[in-house]
């Protein structure tokens, strides 16, 4: 994946792109100058319909400010919807870039 370093809680991080089970795409957040991971940016979400090139952000808890680090990056798109999931709400957002898991 070709991405800018982002800055996230404290640290400048990278963005490792993995695979859920489901073949949906994984961000997760590592720090640049060590690799340790910082944050999972997403959530899978196996029983919502998601297009291709859609991802849920984890935006809530220790993610708070995940969503709006990643569109200022230019990584995702703003929220094309929001789904309920427990007791919070997930944006779904397109990833705007490319990647290959």
């Amino acid at each position: 994946m070709t991405a800018p370093a982002i800055e996230f809680a404290g640290y400048t991080c990278v963005i490792d792109v993995l695979q859920y089970r489901n073949g949906r795409v994984a961000l997760r957040l590592v720090d640049a100058y060590g690799g340790a991971p910082v944050a999972t940016a997403t959530v899978n979400l196996p029983d919502e319909v998601m297009e291709p090139g859609e991802v849920a952000i984890k935006d809530y808890s220790e993610n708070e400010g995940m969503l709006a680090t990643l569109v200022a990056a230019g990584i995702v798109g703003e929220p094309v919807r929001t789904v309920s999931s427990g007791w919070v709400t997930v944006p779904i957002c397109p990833l705007l870039t490319e990647v290959e898991p």
